[in-house]
This record gives structure tokens, C-alpha cells and sequence, in this order.
């Protein structure tokens, strides 16, 4: 069965508009489905926890929203083994939909959606996604990036913000990642890391990080809209990629700004990226932490880890 969750608030209420068209697609289909829709943040978390516990041989959960609401739904999942997952983007960033090379035609892809829908419960894409873990026992999954510094104050600060409120209803949206980036490039503290990386073969490297920006830990290629922190993660090759800045003098990274978005970014003295299994991160003063935009807390220790495989993908 189909289970469809729809946040009618995503991109200030653009969703909406789209599930009234999609809704006429959806009275047309062969298959059995049900509707859920969110009415406040983690409600689609809750949901996803209930379509578990339901007895079905083919269980299949679509969304149609922005990537917080995919977010919310993985942390739902109970069983990654039992359901087929599908995304319908239509929020501000859509980073996950475009890291995995999902038509923005909404219409093709719910169509594309439902015809491998049809073909069974053994046809799916598997891709990774990644787990972050931090304070006592607290963790959460994430479909596009977790990160500590730079874009985790930005994603805190922009996430309600009335400044992202006004630019989406001016469908320019992703100017409120830039126009907060500048800001709090210039007003935040920089900090030590310590990282002890575990390879995909097993080894341990160490390294160590003065002045530190931002470190990323990407599963797919962009966050904030499509700024392309890691340009060669493909999120189905069994590892995250970390991507940090260090070192770098603040006037000078306002002029790196541009070579970041070219992902360019790479042949900059002071950025690094590096390929992992799983990573642990030690932090000289407490700093902010995300999972795919969402803020989980000021934090001096994270681990990050790559789950290869884990989610069964429709599109």
C-alpha cells in the first residue's frame, strides 16, 4: 500500500498548491493508499511511527515536502527492511531530491514513483544514509548532511526565521542560506577538532584542525540549498565525506565564497575533505550541530557514521 504524508506548509505554503494537483493524480491510481497530513514539526516522525506498526507485505511511504520533512519520516522508520521510500520535493532547498538526481516535474516523477510502486516489493534503489550520535545516547539519521560550525549556525538561524519567510513568498528562498552565511561568517567563533576517522578498510587516521569554520559530514554533494560542500558524494558508495574549513583568515573566506559555490573549492589551502566509514569529532569549545538542517544542540563531541545501503528508494 501507498502511505502519503504531505506538510502542506512546505515552502510557505507552495505545497499546498501543488497537493491540489497531485491530488487528482492520486484519485486516479490503481494501487491502495492511504493520505496523512503533518500539522506540526515531528508529526511526520510520529506518523511514519505508526505506518510501522501496521501489517503489510508492501508497504511504500512518499512524502511530499521539503527535506526537513524527509528528514522527519527516516527518523520515524522503525525497519529500514520492510517499506520502499519515495520523495515528492517541494520545499525551499531540496537538496536530497537533487543529490539523487529527482525530476523537479513533480508530476513525472509521482508517476515515476508509482510504476515502480507496481513492480514489487524487491524493486527499490538502496542508498546510504548517515547517523550522527552525541550527548547521552541521543542520535539521528540524516539523508543529506550533519555538520558542526558554519552551516549548522546558518540552518539554526535561518529555520523560522521571518528573513526565510519573505524570501520563499518571493520564491528566492535560497538567498536566506547566503544572506545568513555572510552574517554569521563574520560574528561566530571559530574552534580546535580533533577527528579520528575509521576508513571503509578499517584503518584509523587522525587529524587535527585549528581555527575551525566548519566541518560537514556529507552524504550527498549540497546542503543549504545547493551549496555543493562535497561535489564527488554520490550517496550510494558506502562512505560520508567530510568536508571542513580551517586556518583561513575570516576576510579571506568571504572571497573563498564564491569558489564554493563552483565546488572549486577542493585545490583552497585550508579546506579538506576526506572519505569515511565513521568519524569521531572532538570540539575545543561547544558548538552547534545539525542533521539535514534541523538544530540538535550545542555539542564538544559528535560521531558521524555511514549506514551503506540502508534506505530502499522508489525513485
Amino acid at each position: 500500500m501507498l502511505y502519503l504524508i504531505i506538510n502542506e506548509s512546505s515552502r510557505t505554503g507552495k505545497a499546498a498548491e501543488v497537493w491540489k494537483e497531485l491530488e487528482k493524480e492520486v484519485l486516479k491510481l490503481e494501487i491502495p493508499y492511504k493520505i496523512y497530513k503533518t500539522k506540526y514539526p515531528g508529526h511526520a516522525t510520529k506518523i511514519t511511527e505508526s505506518i510501522c506498526e501496521i501489517k503489510d507485505e508492501d508497504k511504500c511511504i512518499v512524502t511530499l515536502g521539503g527535506d526537513g520533512t524527509m528528514n522527519e519520516v527516516i527518523n520515524g522508520i522503525t525497519d529500514f527492511d520492510d517499506l520502499r521510500f519515495g520523495v515528492v520535493p517541494i520545499g525551499s532547498g531540496n537538496d536530497f531530491g537533487r543529490g539523487l538526481n529527482v525530476t523537479s516535474d513533480w508530476q513525472s516523477n509521482f508517476r515515476n514513483i508509482v510504476n515502480n510502486i507496481k513492480k514489487g516489493r524487491d524493486y527499490y534503489n538502496p542508498i546510504d544514509i548517515g547517523l550522527v550520535e552525541w550527548g547521552k545516547n541521543k542520535k539521528r539519521y540524516y539523508g543529506i548532511s550533519s555538520g558542526v560550525g558554519l552551516d549548522a549556525i546558518v540552518t539554526k538561524k535561518v529555520n523560522g526565521s521571518l528573513l526565510k519567510k519573505i524570501l520563499n513568498k518571493l520564491h528566492i528562498g535560497k538567498m536566506s542560506y547566503s544572506l545568513m552565511t555572510v552574517h554569521t561568517l563574520f560574528s561566530m567563533k571559530t574552534f580546535d577538532m580533533d577527528i579520528e576517522y575509521i576508513m571503509p578498510d578499517g584503518d584509523v587516521v587522525e587529524e587535527n584542525h585549528k581555527k575551525t569554520i566548519f566541518s560537514a559530514a556529507m552524504n550527498l554533494r549540497a546542503e543549504g540549498g545547493g551549496v555543493p560542500m562535497a561535489p564527488k558524494a554520490k550517496g550510494d558508495n558506502g562512505v560520508i565525506t567530510m568536508s571542513s574549513a580551517s586556518g583561513i583568515p575570516k576576510w579571506k573566506t568571504f572571497f573563498c565564497l564564491p569558489v564554493l559555490l563552483a565546488a572549486k573549492h577542493e585545490k583552497i589551502n585550508g579546506f579538506n575533505m576526506r572519505e569515511f566509514a565513521s568519524a569521531n569529532v572532538t570540539l575545543s569549545i561547544p558548538v552547534t550541530l545539525h542533521a539535514d538542517g534541523e538544530y540538535l544542540g550545542e555539542v564538544k563531541n559528535a560521531k558521524f557514521t555511514c549506514l551503506a545501503g540502508k534506505l530502499r528508494m522508489l525513485n
